[in-house]
């Protein structure tokens, strides 16, 4: 269930972030506000995951995941550059979370 909840944080995170490509500087109103929303959300569900995480591994899947996540948004969707470096590191990301998972049994 942690980890079902966890995701939950991470993709309204990842909405956060999308959303403020969109708000052009806080120019725009409708994804200005859902920037501050979808963050709000996503940090809501976060301390609800750290009654059942540690800290260090909760923050940092979140984190990592969605800049996992948007990096490959990026590339996918907004035809941002792409190169063997940029997709190494991704999974290099992703290598991360599974190592901090395998750390917590």
């Amino acid at each position: 269930m942690k980890w079902l909840v966890l995701s939950i944080g991470i993709i309204f995170e990842v909405l956060g972030t999308i959303s403020m490509k969109y708000a052009e500087g806080f120019t725009k109103l409708v994804p200005s506000i859902l920037v501050f929303l979808f963050y709000a959300i996503s940090l809501a569900v976060l301390v609800f995951v750290l009654e059942k995480m540690e800290v260090g591994i909760a923050y940092a899947i979140w984190a990592s995941a969605g800049t996992a996540l948007i990096a490959t948004i990026g590339i996918v969707f907004y035809n941002e550059s792409v190169s063997l470096i940029k997709i190494l590191s991704i999974g290099l990301i992703i290598l991360g979370i599974i190592g901090l998972e395998i750390s917590d049994k």
